[in-house]
């Protein structure tokens, strides 16, 4: 019985190594065509767990996905493990270039980082000093965002981020100080949702101005094999459209909904009592908004973009039709996040 009982595990090993070794660590673990598949995605990599680890750890992942690609798994490991760490390969690092990204700029610390400064933006809406501090606070925390998960195919310079990040907060604060000047005599509600409108104004120009040089120059594009074709303007008007809408799709349940629930609370008598306790209680709910807004807006157009050869530019599209004739009708590309 023993030696049957070992058989048995040799056997099932030797299965499991086979099934290992064929696993294609960069095939989507979910149908990314559809919104379902890409909400487990994305549930999956904007886990806020995943920013506590330390780099080595996270280092380790990259080298165990690495190994994969190169066909040569260490022995003993599972197709479980390689799903995790291809989970900490797609947070922490970027997809375009495989370097590891600022801890402030990864999907997976919008919920802490969104939380804490989405909160206090709430709460302290009613003075112009607070109105420009914290949307200050949070242009610069979007700017980190928006520089690390661009197309890094288009490179950008220290000047056009400086020019992006002063435009972006700018548009913010005049936003915001404008129109909390504006509702001064307006319902208490419309004054609670200036915030909002001062976030989606700016994230039509943060994003937008952070990658510029995708707008002006276009953005690789390639086949469904993915062998390049060129570049497209076209490509990346597409794709970036696409984030600005995640972004405010992102933020607008938090930052509508909220203030009606908080309006409706502070007219009890024990929530009048507890004042001090109103920054902190809208953090957390912001909290629970953005656990599952980060992977929803994140869902709502797949990662790898595709577009219509007959879309493109005129050059682009003629280049790609003398090469290849009717043989490829879409091109696909990287949109960021």
């Amino acid at each position: 019985m023993h030696e049957v009982s070992c058989g048995l595990r040799m056997i099932s090993r030797e299965r499991t190594m086979e099934a290992v070794k064929g696993f294609d660590i960069d095939a989507p673990r979910w149908d990314q065509s559809t919104f379902m598949g890409r909400l487990k995605h994305f549930f999956n990599i904007t886990d806020c767990r995943t920013a506590l680890l330390p780099d080595s750890r996270l280092d380790e992942a990259k080298v165990l996905v690495e190994s994969c690609r190169a066909g040569s798994v260490p022995p003993g490991t599972t197709e479980e493990q390689l799903h995790y760490a291809k989970k900490l390969y797609d947070s922490a690092f970027h997809p375009d270039t495989g370097d590891r990204m600022n801890l402030i700029g990864r999907m997976s610390f919008q919920v802490p980082g969104g939380m804490a400064i989405t909160g206090f933006m709430l709460q302290f809406y009613r003075t112009v000093p607070a109105v420009v501090f914290w949307q200050w606070v949070n242009q610069s925390f979007n700017a980190l965002v928006n520089y690390t998960n661009r197309n890094a195919a288009s490179p950008i310079t220290p000047k056009q981020i400086g020019v992006a990040y002063v435009t972006a907060t700018s548009t913010a604060l005049a936003t915001a100080v404008g129109l909390n000047l504006y509702t001064k005599k307006a319902p208490p509600l419309v004054a609670r949702w200036v915030p909002f409108a001062a976030v989606a104004a700016a994230n039509c120009v943060n994003i937008p101005m952070m990658r510029q040089q995708e707008i002006l120059h276009g953005i690789a594009v390639t086949d469904e094999d993915g062998n390049k074709l060129g570049h497209s303007r076209k490509a990346a008007v597409k794709g970036i459209t696409q984030v600005v809408i995640s972004r405010v799709t992102m933020a607008a349940p938090g930052m509508i909904i909220l203030p009606i629930i908080m309006q409706r609370l502070e007219k009890h008598r024990f929530m009048q009592k507890i004042t001090f306790l109103h920054g902190p209680l809208q953090v957390m709910m912001v909290g629970v908004f953005l656990i599952f807004m980060v992977p929803a807006a994140c869902s709502l157009f797949p990662q790898r973009c595709s577009m219509a050869v007959s879309k493109l530019e005129p050059e682009l599209r003629e280049s790609i039709i003398s090469q290849y004739g009717e043989q490829i009708s879409h091109v696909y590309f990287n949109k960021g996040l």
